[in-house]
């Protein structure tokens, strides 16, 4: 493991990797948060800090870009879309009014206006790893 020290503060930056491995080591049977930050020099406050994270999808890695590129494409319309639809319609229908095509690593996903950002957020980070 190489250890990156900078300035006068003597603090460690950790590679992606090296949090999973880290987070990895402490759910092991028998392995106590305690032992693993004791064995690698480092605040327990830290390792729970991040198996919050990693449980919450967002541990780390590289930055999302806030702006990505977009390519708006017009697509044929068929009759049944191009119909209007009732208000009472199920919000099935409704949803495929305003779909969103995101490509992303030669992966391409498609959402629609009610998509829960937090699962698309997921979504895009793992193919983001990819």
């Amino acid at each position: 493991m190489q250890v990156k020290v900078l300035g006068a503060e003597r603090r460690r930056r950790w590679s992606y990797d090296e949090k999973v491995r880290l987070v990895e080591e402490t759910l092991q049977p028998g392995e106590t948060v305690c032992g693993v930050a004791r064995r690698h020099g480092m605040a327990q406050s830290l390792l729970f800090t991040w198996r919050r994270q990693a449980r919450q999808g967002c541990l780390g890695g590289e930055t999302v870009p806030a702006l990505v590129p977009v390519e708006i494409t017009s697509t044929p319309a068929s009759a049944s879309t191009c119909a209007p639809q009732p208000s009472c319609s199920p919000p099935a229908q409704r949803a495929r009014a305003g779909i969103i095509e995101i490509e992303l690593g030669g992966c391409r996903v498609r959402v629609d206006r009610d998509v829960d950002s937090e699962a698309l957020q997921r979504v895009l980070e793992l193919l983001r790893r990819r």
